[in-house]
């Protein structure tokens, strides 16, 4: 295994959930961590918690996001886990704000930082990694746009990788989809949600699932991907249980 040591870590979203264990996973493997998030309580706490961590507290989906992070932390690994929380509705019951709510924001951010970390561009050999979702593969009815735009999500970071490839850019952009996690808000927002569209217990519906992941063992198949000696040529992998598998596009 590498080590991160030297290394610029910045993860967007990094006050709660994966990007939290994300960005003490990074800490433990030595590298300097900014924690980008949009409330700065959180991110306070995160640094009484976390100690050495840099925060900085902003709307990542702005377009002006991206220079105001590069300024304060050139990451050599960029982690994208930010978001917003989907509604908890079928398509029927929402608004077209509802619906759109997760292309207003994940899709923006994933677009602001993508085209930055090209025309920046980052240093060769950095590593861009999005967090996905489970639900760009297998959907999501009582989402709204949710499945959608984390599968539009999986696109642009291919895009991004063929870019860097056709300019010689020498940037890796890599993508993980972690099926549902009830063990972070998200992942208890989604349990409840399809709880009640299902008519079923919130236990019974946990154990209807195939073992799911926890927040730390997305954490872990990040830092396996960025520090394994044998990287694996995959770009986009699912994250159950088990650990990491390849999956395609």
């Amino acid at each position: 295994m590498l080590s991160l040591t030297g290394k610029n870590v910045v993860v967007i979203g990094g006050s709660r959930g994966v990007g939290r264990r994300i960005v003490e996973a990074a800490n433990r493997n030595g590298a300097r961590v900014l924690a980008v998030a949009r409330q700065e309580g959180p991110l306070r706490q995160l640094a009484e918690e976390v100690p050495g961590t840099q925060i900085l507290a902003l709307d990542a989906a702005d377009e002006a996001a991206p220079s105001r992070v590069f300024s304060i932390l050139t990451p050599d690994i960029l982690v994208l886990c930010g978001g917003a929380f989907p509604p908890a509705a079928p398509i029927h019951k929402q608004s077209w704000q509802q619906f759109a709510v997760n292309w207003e924001t994940d899709v923006k951010i994933a677009f602001h930082f993508l085209k930055a970390a090209l025309s920046y561009p980052l240093r060769a050999g950095s590593s861009v990694v999005l967090i996905s979702s489970g639900a760009a593969l297998a959907g999501s009815p009582n989402s709204g746009g949710y499945a959608g735009a984390k599968r539009t999500q999986m696109f642009m970071a291919n895009y991004s990788q063929k870019e860097s490839d056709r300019l010689g850019l020498g940037l890796r952009f890599l993508t993980l989809a972690p099926r549902m996690i009830p063990d972070t808000d998200l992942g208890k927002h989604a349990v409840a949600g399809y709880s009640r569209y299902l008519g079923v217990s919130e236990g019974d519906f946990i154990k209807s699932m195939a073992p799911p992941p926890t927040s730390s063992d997305v954490a872990t198949g990040v830092m396996e991907l960025l520090t394994s000696s044998n990287r694996r040529k995959e770009t986009v992998f699912v994250v159950t249980g088990k650990g990491l598998e390849a999956a395609p596009l």
